[in-house]
């Protein structure tokens, strides 16, 4: 590591600790030529994941964009951000190891997520990614999600007699 100040490589570590949830470590550092020093911080890089739109164009995965839209289809919902924060979080650790991944398949997990999580912000969020063009479609949607929660139930019920 080069010295901020003289431009010296001749640097030393003389204290390291995890910082930032264990994302990060802190390094102090001393300059060999001018005995000053500094603060360095190491992050893990890491290859960054495109998602590859409807249009074929390719784009940088952004949490903050996923973030955005949630919160904008939980809003007035009794959904804890650090609800949002964790789903989030977990959609980053699946897509960790993706050169490329295409913005339906987020899309499809954000929904997989949405439904047992609030069944409004599903319906928010669905009418956006979906497209949705009237009631119809709303309409197709919560029977959808009656069946699930029906099948769901059904399943339980078997299972809670064996």
């Amino acid at each position: 590591m080069r010295c901020p100040y003289c431009n010296a490589d001749d640097t030393r570590v003389i204290e390291s600790r995890v910082v930032e949830d264990g994302e990060a470590i802190r390094r102090r550092r001393e300059c060999g030529s001018c005995s000053r020093r500094f603060t360095t911080f190491e992050r893990y890089a890491g290859a960054k994941t495109m998602v590859i739109k409807r249009t074929g164009e390719h784009e940088e995965f952004d949490r903050e964009k996923i973030v955005r839209g949630m919160l904008a289809a939980l809003k007035n919902r009794p959904v804890a951000p650090a609800e949002v924060d964790r789903i989030v979080f977990d959609l980053e650790e699946q897509l960790r190891s993706l050169t490329e991944v295409t913005s339906t398949e987020i899309g499809l997990r954000i929904l997989e997520q949405l439904r047992t999580l609030d069944e409004v912000g599903y319906l928010r969020f669905a009418s956006v990614y979906k497209n949705f063009d009237g009631v119809d479609d709303f309409r197709r949607e919560v029977l959808e999600i009656d069946d699930r929660s029906f099948t769901l139930r059904k399943k339980e019920d078997e299972g809670g007699r064996e």
